[in-house]
């Protein structure tokens, strides 16, 4: 399937892999890459010698194009930009900010640019700002959210910019993937249909929890504080909306949460770790690989688009 998303990128299939912290290292982003998706290295808070050697190690697992996710609240984005650039990354994908004053740089370095975006007034700020493309994110994704489903927020997004849209939240299967087609999206971002990958580095008891998950087993918590966050719910989101109810101070809640997303993902812990992930969850039955996946989801996809 060819796209002005994959002509852009390189890259045999529209399938771009969401850029997890602590989930999205090398691994998962050569391999998604080698299976022709395109995957993406979770700067996050990372200090920026790390960053650099999560690009090159990636390197030695494949030859195809991957890109970097940079969270630009972090005080490393500006090294982070500049590693990029240094690194001849192919994209990147930027979260958590405004990625203006980084554009003119990395186009310049020939950076494909794809900030994500949660309503039609930043994709089209993006596009003004020269941005290649746009991931619009509907709040059914793992992680950080906005207020807008993917089914109302992704044909206002591409009604609204010339440049090619992304889809994101909620797609897990060759139907979300012809969905987000039929909405007018050239490519998906995936980030919970890969937690369960067999490439990455995901403790068992988190990929558990995601293959356990039922429909309604995801929660927001944060929404108090402006920063909504989605995840499978277990002891730690329970006592976190407790005392939101409760109307406790920002920084109780932060004290809860601080370092729990590395103790899912890296030392499986499931009842006080923070989960991330969407509400897609409920779809996801199996560990596979990412070729298996990706693959899955194309003939699946083909096979609904050609009817």
């Amino acid at each position: 399937m060819k796209t002005r998303v994959t002509e852009l990128l390189g890259i045999e299939y529209p399938i771009i892999q969401g850029g997890m912290a602590w989930v999205a290292e090398y691994h998962l982003a050569a391999a998604v890459s080698n299976a022709g998706g395109f995957g993406i290295i979770g700067a996050a808070s990372a200090p920026a010698d790390i960053v650099r050697e999560q690009i090159k190690e990636c390197k030695k697992l494949t030859d195809k194009p991957f890109g970097v996710n940079v969270m630009l609240m972090n005080d490393n984005a500006d090294e982070v930009a500049k590693i990029v650039i240094e690194e001849g990354v192919k994209a990147v994908t930027t979260g958590a900010g405004n990625p203006s004053k980084y554009i003119g740089a990395w186009k310049e370095a020939g950076v494909k640019v794809m900030p994500v975006v949660a309503s039609v007034a930043m994709a089209k700020m993006m596009e003004r700002a020269g941005a290649d493309c746009v991931v619009a994110e509907g709040m059914e994704s793992g992680g950080h959210i906005g207020s807008i489903t993917t089914m109302c927020l992704l044909p206002q997004v591409v009604d609204a910019v010339s440049i090619p849209v992304i889809g994101a939240g909620g797609i897990a299967d060759g139907r979300g993937f012809a969905a987000a087609t039929m909405l007018g999206a050239e490519a998906v971002q995936m980030g919970t249909a890969f937690l369960v990958a067999k490439e990455n580095i995901v403790h068992a008891n988190f990929r558990n929890k995601v293959i356990g998950a039922k429909d309604i087993d995801s929660v927001i918590t944060g929404t108090s504080t402006g920063h909504p966050v989605r995840s499978i719910r277990n002891r730690m989101t329970k006592e976190y909306l407790k005392l939101e109810s409760e109307g406790v101070e920002l920084m109780e809640l932060e004290k809860l949460t601080l370092g729990s997303l590395r103790r899912a993902v890296v030392e499986g812990d499931d009842k006080t770790g923070t989960l991330m992930a969407g509400q897609i969850a409920g779809l996801i039955k199996e560990e596979r690989t990412c070729k298996e996946i990706i693959e899955t989801i194309m003939n699946e996809a083909n096979g609904l688009l050609r009817g």
